[in-house]
């Protein structure tokens, strides 16, 4: 079932040039960064800012690696992704599943189970984003903060033509929609991390936290 219909979004705005099932594309395990390691620290200096030592966490979109700062201790690290090698190559995380958010956004997990949630270079491949980020609200404690991290680089198949179409700031504007639509977020922050050195991919965060009973 798609849970875009009635959406304020265009058209398609979430197809995708290759349609083909995600499980197969994702089914070989790929043991490699998708941003450099400017980028990469960008994101873990943000996860320092946002996400509390001795935290719950949710790792959704996960890989082989979650770019946590290593000198900071959690209490629950879960991972939710697409291939299970990676995922259990993965030294942070402390359970993993294995689902396809694009075949079924509902997540296997109870009410206001995280203290913080992470997607990271990913939700440029979201075709339900708004039904994910209901999602999250639900699992995610009041107050939590969601880090949603992105550069410039993407599988391009499988981005939906929505992102191929917007600019940096645009997409930035794009995922903050996802959060307004889906409702139940507030302080929603649009940033720029890009590393100063101009040498390195940009890296660009929309945050928002949990805002509920």
């Amino acid at each position: 079932m798609n849970s875009n219909t009635n959406l304020p979004f265009p058209e398609g705005a979430f197809r995708r040039a290759d349609e083909s099932p995600d499980e197969d594309f994702y089914r070989h395990p790929r043991f490699v960064t998708h941003i450099d390691e400017g980028a990469i620290a960008a994101v873990t200096q943000l996860y320092r800012e946002y996400f509390p030592a001795n935290a719950a966490l949710l790792d959704l979109m996960s890989s082989w690696v979650s770019h946590l700062p290593a000198d900071v201790t959690y209490r629950r690290v879960v991972g939710l992704g697409m291939n299970e090698p990676e995922l259990r190559a993965n030294p942070r995380l402390d359970a993993h599943v294995v689902q396809d958010l694009n075949r079924q956004p509902g997540l296997p997990f109870e009410d206001n189970t995280f203290d913080g949630a992470a997607i990271c270079v990913s939700v440029d491949y979201l075709t339900q984003p708004v039904a994910v980020m209901r999602e999250l609200v639900r699992v995610m404690n009041p107050g939590a903060p969601l880090v949603i991290t992105f550069s410039n680089r993407c599988f391009p198949t499988k981005a939906i033509a929505a992102w191929h179409i917007l600019d940096d700031a645009e997409r930035m504007d794009l995922v903050a929609q996802y959060l307004a639509t889906a409702g139940g977020w507030h302080a929603v922050e649009l940033l720029d991390r890009s590393p100063r050195s101009g040498r390195s991919d940009p890296l660009y965060a929309v945050i928002g936290r949990v805002n509920k009973p």
